[in-house]
């Protein structure tokens, strides 16, 4: 048995004294990011509480007096009392029961009545219509009001807006125009409601795979939620992962295939298929 004639000696630390400032400083740098931490998770939630609440209160305030005062008469207490959720129950009431109506022959004529009264009013006819296109334009069903998302080269030479082709262009604006014009819609950060109206030449817009949901949240998060590029991630899984052609959807139709693509997915012949029917060859 041999003894270690030499053990390993560690050598001490040598710590050096902190200065008393910078230990301050220390103390002041992590209760303000403390401070900033808490801002940046309490603002969120208090904001969207207090949203919500106001706009509980201010729904439920449209039809809540009328509703707690007819209750009052008829079950006889005082007016005062007051129901919170009655009246926004009673707004829910009222949307579906009108939509019901409208849906049937006879409500659907009512209110084609109505309509036709209220588009004779002036000036009320210019509000009444333009609310309710844009209605129409969001809430209708089976709208697409936005069918396929874009990019255009906007607001000046070299930089690119995401936009969405919503339709083409017709009327007194294509008359005046040489080339093919479709309408694109370029929405605004992180406000996707409002934007801008552009009338594009067809061969400039270029045309994306991304879905219009994927390119939304894009837009919302002002470019930090990037959408996953479908073919890369196809290249990376194993052959019997990829997808069947049968369970692709369904074939764009001409009317939106706009412009130019980044990637050319058409499948280049080589010159052995080129030359091997004779008669083509000819």
């Amino acid at each position: 048995m041999t003894d270690r004639l030499f053990r390993p000696v560690r050598a001490k630390r040598r710590t050096l004294p902190l200065d008393s400032s910078r230990k301050g400083d220390d103390w002041r740098r992590n209760l303000r990011s403390s401070f900033i931490t808490g801002l940046l998770i309490l603002i969120p939630v208090v904001a969207t509480v207090y949203i919500l609440y106001q706009l509980f209160k201010a729904l439920d305030g449209l039809l809540g007096g009328v509703i707690n005062r007819l209750l009052a008469e008829i079950f006889g207490y005082e007016a005062t009392v007051r129901i919170p959720g009655l009246g926004l129950l009673a707004l829910l009431l009222l949307i579906l029961g009108t939509g019901a109506a409208a849906r049937n022959y006879l409500g659907r004529k009512i209110f084609e009545i109505g309509d036709n009264l209220i588009t004779r009013v002036p000036l009320v006819n210019r509000i009444y219509m333009t609310v309710q296109q844009i209605s129409k334009a969001f809430f209708a069903e089976r709208r697409e009001f936005l069918k396929k998302a874009v990019l255009v080269e906007f607001p000046k030479e070299g930089s690119y807006c995401l936009g969405f082709y919503t339709q083409d262009t017709r009327g007194e604006i294509q008359d005046k125009m040489e080339s093919d014009i479709v309408g694109v819609f370029v929405p605004t950060t992180p406000n996707p409601t409002s934007g801008f109206l552009l009338f594009v030449p067809r061969a400039e817009v270029i045309e994306l795979e991304m879905p219009i949901e994927e390119a939304l949240k894009l837009v919302i998060s002002g470019g930090a939620v990037v959408p996953h590029d479908r073919r890369q991630v196809q290249r990376l899984a194993p052959p019997h992962l990829w997808p069947s052609p049968k369970k692709r959807g369904p074939v764009i139709p001409p009317v939106v295939s706009l412009g130019r693509k980044r990637v050319s997915t058409e499948v280049s012949k080589s010159p052995a298929d080129e030359t091997s029917n004779p008669a083509d060859a000819r």
